[in-house]
């Protein structure tokens, strides 16, 4: 088990330099950012707890591309680990008290395990912990005392699942300190699920949890949501030509835990017309065979979100077969498609109870006025919707003229991202 001292001697080595670059790429500035982070992690660390012997872990953010807000009805998707992350110093303690610091967001308390029924009234990362520590219980997976500092740079409420890449953060610490490593990445969203839709009540699916914790880009199937099919997706095609960005659009999406609810709700409305808990169990053919009854039970509205669901699991598939055949082009023409099924049909690009604030909307729509003068390129609400970000896939050459053009309309930062290869690790381990 390494020291505090052998873990920042480690800070200095090719080896460890490697492992950086399998997390955020090969740009030397970047490693030497990292390095320094890590580096000012453990001294806080140190500070806090005292300490002996520490381990650095590592959890990614998420970016959605396609199959938006489907997983919950059992949908199809594709998503991507990210070079944002959220960062853990721990330490395994002989006790059953967990200790957390967490440098972002200014917070520091303690849960005991022999006391986690016990009602608490902590902050919401407070209560999460608790919710993921109750879910390792749940599912029959050994818990255990350990103390971590963290901190996090994806970005908070803004569609990129920075409480997912949280939550795959301290059931990889759990796995790796009390279960042998043994927990697969499914069986550790699951809990991050459980955590936020029974402490949160948050109606979640595993989409975040299992894009931060796999790493890649990724395809998954959730037809089975006790074993989803998650498979590796070639991104060279896109990846050699085109930058994803993540545009912040002056809000962000957080109190909005009605707005995400109503559209599981609406499209369970829409099975449960028909004897079905999900959509996955129907087709659009259904659907549109009895329209006029379905509307009348269960709304317009709900009707064009479960439309979205049909149409954006075609899409997944299609978009695959793109990546396979190395058609960039009719992949980024689906990317936008999906999104102006967001905007339209799903209708999770504002919320109605504020109709006058649109930026995310508004961000859209100068997005495609740049897209049209010149030819090239897809945009879209990410991730949840409502307020947060927006998504652009824009040729390499157009970036920095994008970024000049957006900040004419905003003060924000733009961020270039990178998707990563590996998901929620023990960098330790690598």
């Amino acid at each position: 088990m390494p020291s505090i001292t052998e873990t920042l001697e480690l800070l200095g080595t090719e080896s460890l330099k490697k492992k950086f670059n399998l997390l955020y790429g090969d740009d030397q500035n970047v490693i030497s950012g990292q390095i320094e982070r890590y580096s000012q992690l453990i001294k806080n660390y140190e500070q806090r707890y005292g300490g002996q012997d520490v381990y650095l872990f590592s959890s990614p953010g998420r970016s959605e591309i396609s199959g938006n807000h489907t997983d919950h009805n059992l949908g199809k998707v594709i998503a991507a680990s990210i070079n944002m992350d959220c960062i853990g110093v721990a330490e395994k303690t002989d006790d059953s008290i967990v200790s957390i610091k967490s440098i972002t967001y200014n917070e520091d308390f303690t849960i005991d395990l022999s006391r986690l029924e016990e009602h608490a009234d902590g902050s919401g990362t407070e209560t999460l912990v608790r919710g993921i520590l109750k879910g390792f219980v749940k599912f029959g997976f050994a818990t255990g005392g350990f103390k971590v500092c963290i901190t996090s740079d994806v970005i908070s409420a803004a569609g990129v699942s920075s409480s997912a890449s949280f939550e795959m953060l301290i059931s990889t610490i759990l796995n790796y300190f009390y279960n042998d490593n043994r927990m697969d990445v499914v069986a550790c969203a699951k809990i991050g699920q459980y955590a936020e839709n029974i402490e949160w009540d948050k109606q979640s699916g595993l989409l975040d949890q299992i894009a931060c914790g796999y790493g890649g880009l990724i395809t998954i199937d959730f037809a089975d949501p006790q074993v989803p099919v998650i498979q590796n997706l070639d991104f060279a095609a896109i990846n050699e030509q085109y930058d994803l960005l993540i545009v912040p659009t002056g809000a962000n999406h957080a109190n909005l835990s009605d707005e995400y609810s109503s559209i599981p709700s609406e499209m369970k409305a829409v099975a449960g017309y028909f004897g079905a808990k999900v959509l996955r169990e129907l087709d659009a053919g259904k659907v549109l065979g009895k329209l006029a009854e379905v509307r009348a039970e269960a709304g317009d509205r709900a009707v064009l979100r479960a439309l979205h669901f049909f149409e954006e699991n075609n899409r997944v598939d299609q978009q695959i077969a793109a990546l396979n055949d190395n058609r960039a082009e009719d992949f980024l023409r689906l990317v936008t498609a999906s999104g102006n099924s967001s905007w339209k049909w799903l209708q999770n690009c504002y919320s109605n109870t504020t109709p006058e604030l649109q930026g995310v909307t508004l961000y859209l729509a100068l997005t495609e006025l740049f897209i049209a003068q010149h030819g090239e390129g897809a945009c879209r609400v990410h991730g949840g919707g409502f307020a947060g970000v927006i998504m652009a896939l824009l040729p390499k050459r157009l970036t920095s003229a994008y970024i000049d053009y957006m900040s004419n309309y905003s003060s924000q930062d733009i961020y270039q991202i990178r998707i990563r290869q590996v998901g929620s690790v023990n960098i330790n381990s690598l």
